[in-house]
C-alpha cells in the first residue's frame, strides 16, 4: 500500500463529505522525498487542521510511521476544492 492509499484511509473517516476527498502526491526527482497533497471541502479542511494545527500534526506524525518504513522524507499540504 502506497503512502497516498495509506493517508486517504487515514482521513477519509475524518470528512463529514469523504466523496469530495482527493489526495495526491508528488516525488522529487532524486526519489527521496513525497509530497501529498490533501484536497477536501472548505469544511473538511478545517477539520482536518483542527485548532491551531493540532490535528494536521497529529496526521502527520502518524504518517512519519510510513514514511519511515517507505525510506522517505514525507511532507503534507493541505488545500481546498474549488466547488
Amino acid at each position: 500500500m502506497g503512502l497516498e492509499n495509506v493517508l486517504l484511509e487515514l482521513v477519509r473517516p475524518l470528512c463529514n463529505h469523504p466523496e469530495s476527498l482527493e489526495v495526491g502526491s508528488a516525488e522529487s526527482e532524486d526519489g527521496k522525498e513525497v509530497v501529498l497533497t490533501i484536497k477536501a471541502t472548505s469544511s473538511d479542511i478545517g477539520h482536518l487542521i483542527g485548532k491551531k494545527g493540532a490535528m494536521a500534526q497529529s496526521i502527520r506524525s502518524m504518517m512519519s510511521v510510513a514514511s519511515i518504513l517507505a525510506e522517505k522524507r514525507l511532507s503534507i499540504k493541505f488545500d481546498t476544492i474549488n466547488q
